[in-house]
């Protein structure tokens, strides 16, 4: 029989994470901190933060196996077929070993035609790792980006320790749900995650779903996040929520990234204009679901703004490309540091006939990889943010 050891969860062995809040049932990891959810009276950002994107346990250990307790909360939709189950992906010295779900956990039951949410309680599950190597090693367990996890135990057949800094930079992104994870097929596969495993650096993602919005208590948190690297990537969600005009975006932007300098006054700090998105390259928002199709699991967006909206300054992701292009230049001026990137160099119209969105939002699995590997090499390799610089 296994002799198992019991560690407790502390913040010592979470990564990616900003906050711990403790449950009836465990830990919860928070993308937000706790100051900064007091201020959020939005449901869906409350429910994008706690889904653990980039948040992965990291333990120095000779254990063969591991086992996590956790409490899923999944999301299901009223009329849809039911999601796929979270995946956790297991890394072993930085390579991808192994990968698991969990069944069970709570159920949240979203119907998006009513605007109504209802939560059905469900047991704990676990995930288990066997057949490690025996050797001293590095253990990372991405928890699932898309799906709320609250961590209730970890055993172990062997001691655990936190890993030591191996003086890795770290890189601090906030984007909407396409930093998210949106349908990216793993925790480690989403963009964010693949640049920053290609660039060797440690990720704390502030992707969330529906909520790049310039949130003050969002750049705020930035500017309080120890980070050597940084990025925003904005434009999509100010689009397909209509929140505002052109009038308030430059001062917004120019707010946002005043705060985030604060704190990071001299940081690489990368500004990414929106990848391309056809509904919206011309077209104002907001966005309006198709559920046509939602029997079958498929959503589609439409654009349900008029293109002569421009003229009285609503936004479309042109627009905002050029005013973002603008207010770089003429910060960087006085802020050498300060960078752009246009989104459509990671993805753009050709990309679009090749890899489609399937729901004319979100990037599928194949487009997340390509797009992490263009941000690595554009982003890191051509030095906008290489810290030597």
């Amino acid at each position: 029989m296994r002799d198992w050891i019991t560690t407790p969860l502390t913040p010592r062995l979470l990564r990616g994470a900003l906050d711990l809040e403790r449950t009836a049932h465990g830990l919860l990891p928070h993308r937000l901190p706790a100051w900064a959810r007091a201020q959020n009276t939005d449901p869906g950002l409350a429910m994008a933060e706690d889904q653990p994107s980039g948040v992965r346990l990291v333990l120095r250990t000779r254990a063969t196996a591991v086992e996590l307790d956790v409490l899923p909360t999944k999301r299901e939709y009223a009329g849809a077929p039911p999601r796929p189950d979270g995946v956790y992906d297991l890394l072993v010295d930085g390579r991808l070993t192994d990968r698991a779900s969990v069944k069970g956990g709570n159920i949240l039951t979203i119907d998006m035609t009513a605007g109504t949410a209802e939560i059905k309680p469900g047991p704990p599950g676990t995930v288990r790792f066997d057949g490690l190597p025996a050797a001293e090693k590095d253990v990372e367990i991405w928890l699932p980006h898309n799906e709320t996890t609250e961590l209730v135990a970890l055993r172990t057949d062997a001691p655990v320790e936190p890993v030591p800094d191996r003086g890795r930079p770290v890189w601090l992104h906030h984007g909407s749900s396409i930093s998210h994870g949106s349908d990216a097929a793993s925790p480690t596969t989403t963009w964010p995650a693949h640049a920053a495993s290609l660039a060797g650096v440690d990720l704390i993602n502030l992707g969330f779903g529906g909520n790049a919005l310039l949130d003050p208590f969002t750049a705020r948190t930035m500017r309080d996040t120890p980070a050597d690297l940084i990025s925003v990537k904005i434009g999509i969600n100010l689009v397909n929520t209509d929140l505002m005009r052109l009038r308030a975006f430059a001062p917004a932007v120019h707010g946002f990234l005043d705060t985030i300098r604060e704190g990071h006054p001299t940081a690489p700090l990368l500004v990414v204009s929106p990848t391309y998105c056809r509904i919206h390259e011309d077209t104002p928002g907001p966005s309006a679901p198709d559920f046509s199709g939602i029997s079958e699991g498929r959503i589609r967006f439409l654009a349900a703004g008029d293109p002569a909206e421009r003229a009285s300054g609503k936004l479309t992701l042109n627009v905002i490309r050029d005013e973002l292009a603008r207010i770089v230049r003429q910060r960087s001026a006085d802020d050498p540091n300060l960078h752009h990137l246009d989104g459509r160099e990671l993805y753009s119209e050709t990309d679009y006939a090749e890899l489609p969105l399937p729901d004319e939002l979100h990037p599928d699995a194949a487009t997340h990889l390509r797009i992490g590997e263009r941000f690595a090499e554009l982003a890191f390799t051509k030095t906008r943010l290489n810290p030597a610089r």
